[in-house]
């Protein structure tokens, strides 16, 4: 089978795991050591390159690089090692410590007047700002939703069909110009970015890439189903709010029309969704798996404690 053409580039390595399958990928090479996992940085730039390099596989894969290897079984015993290093320093960074009702309220709490991100670029961002934080979260929203629905499979009855109808919208509901992957593509335009899938992987932060790789790892593991559909939860709940913020900063700044549609579409949009995901999709689990109960906390957590570590990196960033 000739190598695929359609994909983007592979990346600069940084660092030696990284390098390892970026070189494996090139046909130049053994795979690293899957023991050399167990000593990396966890949420560091090398190993989670590394592991988004490998999940990127099972997505619209690399130019030049076999399609064949996206199931190669030197391949897949680093990408295990990369995952448990990854999985067992989330479980401990982000413990449940409350149930699932109590975590699902949480996120329910919108402060009067919040530090963020959104906060920050709705109040003081600039074109530049929102360029920047545009390319990282360009490394998720030209594939949006894509890392949900691996986990439609292993669903079934009232949660499959919640996750389904939020899924319809997200890719447009039948429209190819609605796929709000296309639509995140069309705010890049605006904000004078290249628009092709993958391009701005190299300046992609280790942040960035860890909250990716999250979705990956809970979609592509039927035993971490639970944990996808919290990680969903945490995403669709607090959206709206955080879009409104975005598109005010749009408008003010002057980024575009399609810069602006982009976030006022998910405001409305993510409104129907929370409540749908409560009580479709989190609902239906629950009647059917209710020892998934937290699982789906975790989720939540653990999308709360990745977003956290953004966005400290994004103002550390922007204000050096």
């Amino acid at each position: 089978m000739s190598p695929r053409r359609t994909g983007p580039s592979l990346p600069r390595p940084r660092g030696v795991l990284s390098a390892g399958v970026i070189g494996y990928l090139r046909d130049d090479g053994a795979p690293p050591d899957p023991g050399a996992a167990g000593g990396a940085d966890p949420y560091g730039d090398d190993l989670q390159l590394a592991l988004y390099v490998c999940y990127e596989l099972h997505y619209r894969g690399f130019d030049g690089v076999r399609p064949e290897l996206e199931w190669d079984p030197p391949l897949l015993a680093v990408r295990a090692a990369l995952e448990e290093r990854f999985l067992t320093a989330l479980r401990h960074d982000a413990p449940v410590t409350a149930s699932l009702d109590d975590v699902l309220d949480g996120l329910l709490l919108e402060p009067v007047r919040g530090s963020g991100v959104s906060w920050f670029l709705e109040d003081r961002g600039e074109l530049r700002h929102l360029r920047d934080y545009a390319m990282q979260r360009s490394l998720y929203h030209l594939k949006e939703a894509d890392p949900h629905a691996w986990v439609l499979p292993r669903l079934h009855g009232r949660a499959k069909a919640g996750m389904a109808a939020i899924e319809y919208d997200e890719f447009g509901a039948g429209r190819a110009d609605r796929v709000h992957a296309q639509l995140f593509a069309g705010l890049m335009a605006d904000l004078g970015l290249d628009t092709a899938y993958g391009r701005y992987l190299d300046e992609g932060s280790a942040p960035m890439l860890t909250l990716v790789n999250q979705m990956s790892l809970f979609g592509l593991h039927r035993r971490l189903r639970g944990a996808l559909v919290g990680h969903f939860a945490a995403v669709e709940i607090t959206s709206s709010p955080a879009s409104r913020r975005l598109a005010h900063a749009m408008k003010r700044t002057g980024a575009g029309p399609a810069a602006e549609y982009f976030y006022t579409e998910h405001v409305e949009a993510d409104a129907v969704h929370e409540q749908v995901v409560r009580r479709d999709v989190i609902g239906g689990l629950l009647d059917d798996e209710p020892g998934l109960a937290a699982d789906i906390a975790f989720g939540i957590i653990a999308t709360s404690f990745l977003e956290d570590r953004l966005g400290e990196r994004l103002l550390a960033d922007w204000r050096a």
